[in-house]
């Protein structure tokens, strides 16, 4: 582990194990005290609320506990700012309800909004989407999907050891944060799960994903516009859509993404591996020094691929896309692509990519017939440096 890496952690486990010594028995608030009841039936909405709120307003670091046992709860707003920090303890399982409708009216399923100062530790939250899937699947009178778990304007947060199941659509989302963790998460929907994202950020910077495994039928980690200062590491990812910058270009006034660092991952049967992606329309948008370094891709579709034409559907804008993408570095990417076409770059035609760094590629295809894998290029140019397979079209 490099230092850095190591003292990073080291502090974040500090601050975790920090909290639970700091914590006094009169400022530890447990749901079931407040009326919860962890049988799996009983709506316990209103005992968490009122467990949050006792917290919330404690002088002293405080703690929100929930035991073990089986919790159902209804879309939840847990609203700072708070007095003090917070540690958010969950030995048990959330669960949504079985009626998709009850939380999928709502644009989340349990928010946090304008909290600093938390760690959210431990348990498993189960939003119970396969029903809602099937609705989306059949073109029914569905309701929009809610996002299993989300942090809107929050700081200086902890999340460690949480697992998140079968979410509506994104399982974790963080807009307009700053100075984030996310740790030794586990993320799993059936790979068929539609737009069900592992972590989908926005508008945030300091953001930091370590030690995560993230298995959805849409992107393991897909970052918005307005995103800076990113690092993730040591994420397995697969199935699902890969790591994904975008996608850009939604709207002209759009803020860029800059500063993505992607390291030390593995990619297994995914879609994609790395991937920028734009929509081919006019923007201001920009996404600019992203690296993209020690990775291992298994059986991946586009291990490697940027796709400034990006359109999942029929309706296309069939323009140029105004993202500028540059200054991107791939290094020491290994594995097989299932594709033969294992690097794709596919620029905007006003806008090229520039500025793209390969060094130390091997990708080989899966393919019986041992063809070689190729590189497909379209307004982009870079640098090789060390042994690049496929080769590269400058």
């Amino acid at each position: 582990m490099p230092n850095n890496l190591a003292t990073s952690f080291s502090c974040q486990l500090v601050l975790v194990i920090d909290l639970f010594i700091i914590i006094s028995p009169s400022s530890a608030y447990n749901v079931v005290s407040f009326g919860a009841r962890g049988d799996g039936r009983t709506d316990s909405t209103s005992a968490f609320l009122r467990a949050w709120t006792a917290a919330c307003n404690s002088v002293t670091p405080a703690s929100v506990s929930v035991p073990r046992g089986i919790f159902l709860i209804r879309s939840v707003s847990f609203v700072g700012p708070c007095k003090n920090r917070i540690l958010f303890q969950i030995s048990g399982t959330l669960v949504a309800p079985d009626n998709y409708n009850v939380v999928g009216n709502s644009q989340f399923w349990i928010l946090f909004y304008k909290v600093s100062r938390l760690s959210v530790v431990g348990g498993i939250i189960d939003a119970k989407g396969s029903k809602f899937w099937s609705c989306r699947r059949s073109g029914g009178n569905c309701p929009r999907g809610a996002r299993s778990i989300s942090f809107q304007w929050c700081s200086n947060v902890i999340v460690n050891g949480l697992s998140s199941f079968n979410s509506q659509t994104v399982h974790m989302a963080i807009n307009e944060c700053s100075n984030m963790k996310i740790q030794n998460m586990k993320i799993t929907a059936p790979s068929g799960s539609p737009n069900t994202d592992g972590i989908h950020i926005e508008s945030s910077r300091g953001v930091t994903i370590t030690g995560c495994t993230i298995r959805t039928g849409d992107d393991c980690i897909s970052i918005g516009p307005g995103s800076m200062n990113m690092y993730m590491d040591n994420i397995g990812c697969g199935p699902g859509h890969g790591i994904s910058i975008g996608s850009l270009g939604n709207g002209f006034n759009e803020d860029g993404v800059q500063n993505v660092t992607v390291t030390n991952s593995v990619f297994t049967k995914t879609q994609n591996g790395v991937r920028v992606k734009s929509w081919a329309r006019p923007s201001g948008g920009y996404a600019k020094n992203l690296v993209f370094k020690n990775l291992i891709m298994r059986n991946v579709a586009n291990p490697i691929i940027i796709d400034q034409r990006y359109c999942p559907g029929n309706s296309c804008p069939h323009q140029s896309s105004g993202v500028r993408v540059s200054q991107v570095t791939y290094k020491n990417i290994k594995g097989s692509s299932s594709t033969q076409a294992a690097m794709t770059f596919r620029c905007s035609s006003t806008n090229p990519c520039s500025g793209i760094r390969l060094q130390d590629i091997k990708l080989t295809y899966v393919n019986t017939l041992k063809r070689p894998t190729v590189s497909y290029c379209e307004n982009a140019g870079g640098s090789t440096t060390g042994a690049v397979l496929p080769r590269s079209c400058w």
